[in-house]
């Protein structure tokens, strides 16, 4: 078991308290992340002792309860690539749209994905039709009107029902590897618009991100001519940012710019200050050559990117320890071109 550090300084300041945790961590056979777990009780003690009004001590609860079920539902599966797939529980079966989130469901379900969906009908339910029952998650938000589950996800134990729009969407991004957004209202939009914020601003991990149209349909591209001419020319994005999202009305163009994604590049975290990027394969020489000349504007130091092996730090992914890596002091604000680099690795 792994003792109390004394040293350690997130505490609640009592001798007696603090032993009767480690007695509880050790009683329940912690080992792995101690440390983290113990925070997480000394957390909730100060949080008694702050005096929280009852409605806030429901809320800290329940997001809680909400976290720790969805991580439990989805473990089984974590070796499995995910999509997320969003867009208006409004949208008709009549419309190209249903139709369209249906076929682009079923291509990525065949290529090996799971789909998640927020569990709704329209545009939710024709994704989960037709990616099929087994291969849904669905993310169901509690309203008191028109959310409902779609009859393919209905009951089945991947179906989790969230009370907080928070904690719903933090596992639609932790929990996908790509992101599809079909035509929707507000709620489309901002999943969609958190998404890229995040990516935008390196909080959580680069992943596809494919706006997808109906055949000849226009909704996406009149978003991008807004975007362009108002958040563009104002200043207020720069246009690397549009390397971070993919539009276009061809599913298979829509597919094709998820997968290929992870043709080679594999993942990446950070060490300390050095952004470690796995692949599945080395790069030629001559290719890194290149690629030193050309991302040289997103590197801090004059250490230029570079083949590495595994670092010390990330001993605790063992299962992909013989991969070969690229590191370079990334300067941790030029996310559009960091997914022009990922989409270069991927050229081999």
């Amino acid at each position: 078991m792994t003792p109390h550090k004394p040293e350690h300084k997130y505490t609640t300041g009592k001798d007696t308290v603090e032993k009767q945790i480690d007695t509880l961590l050790q009683t329940w056979g912690v080992e792995a992340d101690y440390d983290k777990y113990r925070e997480m009780i000394v957390t909730v003690l100060k949080y008694i002792k702050d005096e929280p009004l009852a409605g806030d001590v429901r809320q800290f609860n329940t997001a809680m309860k909400e976290l720790r079920y969805a991580n439990a539902v989805f473990k089984p599966y974590r070796s499995i690539k995910k999509i997320s797939i969003f867009g208006s529980a409004r949208t008709p079966v009549d419309r190209d749209e249903y139709q369209a989130a249906h076929d682009f469901a079923h291509l990525m379900m065949e290529s090996g994905y799971m789909v998640i969906t927020g569990g709704g009908n329209g545009i939710m339910g024709a994704a989960q039709a037709g990616a099929g029952r087994e291969r849904s998650f669905a993310l169901n938000i509690q309203l008191p009107f028109e959310q409902h589950a779609n009859k393919t996800i209905e009951g089945d134990p991947k179906l989790i029902n969230f009370k907080y729009f928070f904690t719903r969407k933090l596992n639609f991004v932790k929990n996908s590897n790509a992101i599809a957004l079909f035509p929707g209202g507000f709620g489309t939009m901002d999943e969609g618009f958190e998404a890229i914020t995040l990516m935008q601003t390196g909080k959580t991990q680069i992943v596809p991100v494919v706006m997808v149209d109906a055949p000849r349909g226009n909704f996406w591209r009149t978003f991008e001519r807004y975007l362009r001419e108002h958040l563009l020319l104002d200043g207020l994005i720069a246009p690397e940012d549009f390397h971070l999202i993919k539009i276009t009305d061809s599913l298979e163009e829509a597919r094709k710019e998820v997968v290929t994604f992870y043709f080679n590049f594999h993942s990446y975290r950070y060490v300390q200050n050095t952004l470690v990027i796995r692949m599945q394969r080395e790069i030629p020489p001559a290719a890194l050559h290149r690629m030193r000349e050309d991302f040289q504007d997103i590197i801090l130091t004059q250490e230029p990117l570079a083949i590495c092996p595994a670092l010390p730090e990330e001993i605790n992914e063992p299962e992909i320890a013989h991969l070969p890596r690229l590191c370079l002091q990334f300067n941790r604000k030029s996310y559009g071109r960091l997914r022009q680099l990922i989409d270069r690795i991927n050229l081999y």
